[in-house]
């Protein structure tokens, strides 16, 4: 990842600063190690794109200092091509339903490669409605998801209780999205490290300060401890912090921005009955919350979307608007044990779509941008990485997300 003189990580984002004080060394160099490959972070998309890359018999390197973390550790984990569905972002819709065709067989093949599960649950969503306004904002989803040809039921109020008891009794209708399902990204990035070091995937768990350009051509990183990492192909996959990496040239765009999500979790503690069988997502009084059951017992209730830059305080507000929220749709999660709270930084391009595949500097490619669909897009990124690495191409599927987008439309790049 970049180094920490120019951002926090994701994965420790409470921690800005060196604990030790002192100056990170820049002056110094040591071998350069060399790889086909160099991925620049350790989260879903950088360890997905690290396994692909090494499946397709490139010797492959990660440099994070803590793989496995950034916004993995707050995600929900839903799957949700058609939910997520908003105005303005039909094109992303077709990467996300080949993305949800893929994930059956991705999970199985990933939990076999890991010996560990990534928590997939094929269970369907509920998206409900509380009050009328809520309804009608539902019903002009409902509309959009139709005109997209997508198959969805509409039901009353009634037999969303049916469907789900422990909502509310005001609860006015909903969508009932059977192809919409989940997995745990915390058990992902986990299998996807595994998966990674049986591999032979090489991790350096240090901050990348900057990309190595020579004769035109991205040749590799160097690391802030002095270290320089070879290669014919990099990947720059650090999420929101992509951007901020040294030596990137005037016409290698990456405008990808933090939007800062606050998530809670809770625990069910009642056995004798489910507390909720699926995902349930709702507009409620026009803002909108998700729960999210797992296996395990974990109630995942998120999230907040606030443009705050890179802060990731968990604040009372946050806190508040969520449960307040989840209690106006599920009356009972007051019961539940409250057991996390966390803010992480979702990484959002000026189209909330992401930048995958070649840049305008030969050898260095993008797997960054994916916003709120990284879980999600995990299986098709890591497909569409694996092909541009190994022919320079992107597949006909993703070019309407091609990295060098931005740069040939006449984008300014934030600073």
């Amino acid at each position: 990842m970049v180094p920490r003189t120019a951002s926090p990580h994701p994965s420790d984002p409470t921690d800005p600063s060196d604990p030790s004080g002192s100056p990170r060394p820049q002056g110094r160099s040591r071998p350069r190690a060399s790889f086909d490959a160099v991925v620049v972070g350790g989260g879903v998309i950088g360890l997905v794109t690290a396994w692909r890359a090494a499946g397709r018999g490139l010797r492959t390197a990660v440099v994070d200092p803590a793989p496995g973390g950034g916004a993995a550790r707050v995600a929900a984990g839903m799957l949700a091509a058609v939910t997520e569905l908003h105005h303005g972002e039909e094109p992303l819709l077709g990467l996300g339903l080949a993305s949800a065709a893929r994930w059956a067989d991705f999970a199985a093949e990933l939990a076999e490669a890991a010996g560990a599960g990534v928590g997939y649950r094929a269970c369907g969503t509920l998206a409900a409605a509380l009050d009328a306004d809520d309804r009608a904002e539902l019903r002009e989803l409902h509309a959009l998801q139709r005109r997209c040809g997508l198959e969805t039921e509409w039901l009353t109020g009634r037999e969303c209780r049916q469907l789900e008891p422990m909502l509310a009794p005001g609860v006015r209708g909903g969508l009932r999205v059977d192809g919409d399902h989940q997995a745990d990204p915390r058990l992902l990035t986990a299998a996807l490290l595994t998966a990674c070091e049986r591999a032979g995937v090489a991790f350096h768990r240090a901050w990348a300060r900057e990309v190595t350009v020579a004769r035109g051509r991205a040749t590799g990183v160097a690391l802030d401890d002095g270290t320089g990492l070879a290669a014919g192909l990099t990947v720059l996959a650090g999420g929101c912090h992509s951007g901020r990496l040294g030596g990137l040239p005037p016409e290698v765009a990456v405008p990808v921005r933090p939007v800062k999500g606050q998530v809670l979790r809770l625990r069910i503690t009642r056995p004798y009955a489910p507390f909720l069988s699926r995902t349930v997502r709702a507009v409620v009084r026009g803002g909108h919350v998700y729960l999210v059951p797992r296996e395990s017992g974990e109630l995942v209730v998120g999230a907040t979307s606030e443009e705050r830059g890179l802060d990731t305080t968990v604040t009372a507000g946050g806190v508040y608007q969520l449960l307040r929220d989840a209690h106006e749709l599920v009356p009972g999660i007051t019961e539940l044990p409250l057991v996390e709270t966390r803010a992480g930084l979702r990484p959002a391009t000026p189209d909330n779509a992401p930048l995958l595949g070649p840049t305008a500097l030969p050898g260095l490619h993008l797997a960054t941008g994916h916003h709120r669909n990284g879980v999600l897009l995990a299986p098709v990124t890591g497909d569409v990485l694996a092909v541009s690495l190994t022919t320079g191409e992107l597949p006909d599927h993703a070019r309407p997300f091609a990295a060098d987008r931005f740069a040939r439309s006449g984008w300014e790049v934030p600073a």
